[in-house]
């Protein structure tokens, strides 16, 4: 039986991972959670999964591959280090950053193979092998969102980002708080773990029967449920335009052209009724966006990913130079986690 081990340290990881968890499980082979920080709500966990509490565990684990959606893992785990990312922020600093952690970057779509490829010609210690995002694979059969009031009428996802400098919450709330009020449109608001909670507060502050503030914490069914998306520079627009449905953005940082994007909150109105009759041109660009971002609809990306982790561990070390220490790095993983031992 193969062990392999979850390396997370934020919340979002849970749905971005148990896909591929399902599909370990499937084979025959179990699955091990480790939390870095104190970031991570272990009352997530559920009663059926394995966590583990200190480093040594892991150790004497000996995963087979470490699967890591953020963006550090220690050196002195055992196994295979291999990215899966935590959305599509192919446009947000960092990216595209090689911090000489992993062995094996799983990536969503061409877009980001062709970067991480360009990459590994420069820093040759890692291999790019293009597999779709595991937590995609749910998202065209989950069920949707069950909508809580009597409410009816087109069903609007609000998902802002939660930079402070890139965030639309604070300059839509009046906004969104009147549409609300005055349309037949019903607004779902989905926050980012990170949000300010100042921000979470006073939209609840405002909830009605046509204006909901989601506490799941799972988005999938909420993407399903929706009609469109309003959001700003998120990462979840990608997920949503795989459904092949509408997105307008406030103040987007590189607007493109399978989103709406609008400068004022005053455009919002009118950006609505567009999305709710989409153009030709614009579910073209849609669609052409998916190609490049993440063309698997198939629900099959967490297998293609252990099949990546087993071709990368077969050919080994093959064509590749040895991964840099980087001991500062590696010396502040150790503080972090309490771990002195080899």
């Amino acid at each position: 039986m193969n062990q392999y081990l979850f390396y997370i340290s934020q919340n979002y990881a849970f749905e971005i991972l148990r896909p591929l968890q399902t599909e370990i499980r499937r084979r025959g082979d179990q699955v091990h959670w480790f939390t870095e920080g104190d970031e991570v709500d272990r009352q997530l966990f559920l009663s059926d999964e394995s966590v583990l509490s200190t480093v040594a565990e892991v150790i004497a684990m000996g995963p087979k591959a470490v699967f890591v959606p953020g963006n550090y893992v220690p050196s002195f785990i055992p196994g295979l280090k291999v990215q899966v990312f935590h959305g599509f922020e192919w446009k947000k600093k960092g990216h595209f950053r090689i911090r000489d952690c992993f062995d094996l970057y799983c990536t969503q779509g061409p877009l980001f193979t062709r970067k991480f490829e360009q990459l590994q010609a420069e820093h040759p210690h890692f291999r790019v092998l293009e597999t779709g995002w595991p937590k995609t694979d749910p998202l065209f059969s989950v069920e949707p969102y069950p909508w809580p009031t009597p409410a009816t009428g087109p069903l609007i996802l609000y998902a802002p980002t939660f930079s402070p400098s890139l965030t639309s919450a604070p300059a839509l709330l009046e906004h969104i708080n009147a549409l609300s009020r005055q349309g037949d449109a019903r607004w779902l608001i989905k926050f980012h773990p990170k949000m300010d909670p100042q921000w979470i507060q006073a939209y609840k502050a405002v909830q009605h029967e046509a204006l909901v503030v989601a506490q799941d914490s799972a988005i999938n069914p909420l993407l399903q449920a929706a009609d469109i998306m309003l959001s700003d520079t998120s990462s979840v627009i990608t997920e949503f335009c795989l459904l092949k449905k509408p997105v307008i953005t406030f103040n987007n940082l590189q607007p493109e052209a399978h989103i709406l994007n609008i400068s004022s909150p005053e455009q919002l109105s009118g950006a609505i009724q567009q999305a709710l009759s989409p153009s030709a041109d614009w579910q073209r660009a849609i669609e052409e966006n998916i190609n490049q971002l993440h063309p698997y609809t198939d629900g099959q990306s967490c297998s293609r990913i252990l099949e990546a982790v087993d071709y990368a561990i077969a050919l080994g070390s093959e064509g590749l130079n040895k991964k840099p220490v980087n001991l500062f790095r590696q010396l502040k993983l150790r503080l972090k986690l309490g771990y002195w031992g080899r």
